[in-house]
């Protein structure tokens, strides 16, 4: 069993295992016609379940020949240009190369002891995306494991720093269109079930400023301590982004901890043509980035960044065995200083080789190549009387909603688009997400694939309305 394990002995096996997998996974790209199969669980999971764990292969080649059926054939291909989901990006290839070296000499994050260069790395990329946000000199940050835990370790130094007695009393305040990260973070954090404001937002889909300001202003009139902002740059449904100079503003006047989650908007640090819609974020506390999102890199690659490196002391615990306390005097740069997370991947490495490879400019002009067609998407659906789209986007989403012609119950309108999606997704010729707008279903393209056309989107809603208007016909045929 030692010929398996990775070392100096071992280096031409691992040579042609990995490069017998990457053949077979190329083979697959270049084949795929559709973004996935149309697989059923109840199809896929007898399959899975069947596997005898306790009897293994004992052969690289039968267990890649095993994982083409019960994974490769019927993956979902984010790469194709008619998966139009999820946040879900395409990954370029300096970045997956990037994965195969981390993953192969496996440093861990922790402390300098186990990664050296890896830390250091980590840190200059980390000083680059402060430096593009115009966070300032002192800021700080640290890769995660995604936008979630970015969001959580902001809230709980924005905690901290309110240095208030009764975490009851705290109040978080945020659009009606955030990440559910917030409302996580609160019960995470220990905080009251009333913790998280809900500001409204207008028909942009945007914080209203006024509102949050009126909501400040209760706060304090009943006693309560405001916590933290949370401004959004992207929000998931709408790729809306928060008035961030007023709300920076209204933070400052009240001295309340502002926190911007630009989970998805982070592409726009790279942007060629629109990086002003990011203005206002060089006066928050926090900032969240998702480099897996919109710098189109493999998952997980993320970070939190704060103004203030001195805040990140509220995750700091020292252990004997890891970073005792001598080390910071020694200034010995251990990163789990920093985390809420003690072994940790080299995740910075994918970030690294594609800055140097391509450049910031390549991520931003592919960036705003998805921008610009989801403009070009909009008005598709501005102009097309099948359907009623929401807003007109910022960054790359489009929410839109089929409106049959002959039907006026909107219940059954809703019915309509839920069988849409679901028909779509069964048939594999595209992928798109849902979700509701008003109480009613509506469904979304997420674009994040400069290989997507606006051909691409025309002859997905013309599939769309083909199954909508197929579910309408046999429901009228059943109730006849």
């Amino acid at each position: 069993m030692r010929s398996h394990l990775l070392n100096d002995l071992t280096a031409e096996h691992y040579r042609r295992s990995v490069t017998e997998g990457v053949e077979r996974v190329a083979a697959k790209l270049a084949a795929t016609d559709r973004p996935f199969t149309g697989v059923t669980v109840d199809a896929l999971a007898p399959r899975i379940e069947g596997i005898d764990l306790d009897r293994p292969l004992h052969n690289t080649s039968a267990a890649l020949d095993e994982l083409e059926e019960l994974y490769l054939r019927d993956a979902i291909y984010f790469h194709h240009p008619r998966y139009l989901a999820h946040l879900n990006c395409p990954v370029v290839i300096p970045a997956v190369l990037g994965e195969a070296v981390l993953s192969a000499v496996n440093s861990s994050l922790d402390t300098w002891d186990q990664s050296a260069g890896g830390t250091l790395i980590e840190r200059r990329l980390i000083d680059w995306t402060t430096e593009r946000l115009g966070l300032g000199p002192a800021a700080d940050g640290v890769f995660t494991s995604g936008g979630t835990q970015s969001n959580l370790q902001a809230l709980l130094l924005a905690r901290e720093e309110a240095k208030t007695v009764g975490l009851g009393r705290l109040r978080i305040f945020t659009s009606e269109v955030s990440h559910f990260s917030v409302q996580k973070s609160a019960k995470l954090l220990g905080l009251g079930p009333d913790a998280v404001v809900s500001v409204p937002v207008g028909p942009d889909k945007r914080m209203r400023t006024v509102a949050l300001a009126r909501e400040l202003e209760r706060c304090a009139r009943d006693g309560l301590v405001p916590m933290a902002v949370v401004a959004t740059a992207g929000s998931t449904d709408f790729g809306s982004i928060d008035p961030l100079p007023e709300i920076a503003e209204l933070c400052a006047r009240s001295g309340v901890w502002m926190h911007v989650d630009a989970a998805y908007g982070c592409g726009l640090l790279a942007s060629l043509r629109n990086r002003d819609r990011l203005a206002g974020i060089e006066r928050a506390d926090s900032v969240t980035v998702d480099y897996h999102k919109s710098f189109f890199q493999p998952v997980s690659s993320s970070a939190v960044l704060v103004r203030d490196a001195s805040a990140l002391r509220h995750a700091t615990y020292h252990a004997e065995y890891l970073n005792p306390r001598r080390t910071v005097q020694e200034r010995i740069p251990n990163q789990v200083d920093k985390s809420l997370q003690t072994t940790r991947r080299f995740d910075a490495l994918k970030l690294w080789l594609t800055l140097r490879t391509m450049g910031a400019d390549g991520i931003g002009q592919l960036f705003d190549e998805v921008c610009e067609l989801a403009q070009e998407g909009w008005k598709l659906l501005a102009l097309d009387p099948r359907y009623d789209v929401v807003v007109r986007p910022e960054l790359s989403t489009l929410v839109f909603r089929y409106i049959p012609m002959a039907v006026t119950d909107p219940a059954e309108t809703d019915r309509a688009n839920l069988y849409a999606r679901k028909a779509l997704f069964a048939s594999g010729d595209a992928v798109v997400a849902g979700t509701k707008v008003g109480g009613r279903h509506y469904l979304k393209f997420t674009l994040l694939n400069p290989e997507t056309t606006a051909d691409d989107i025309s002859a997905v809603l013309d599939l769309i309305a083909g199954h909508a208007e197929q579910y309408l016909g046999e429901s009228l045929d059943r109730a006849s």
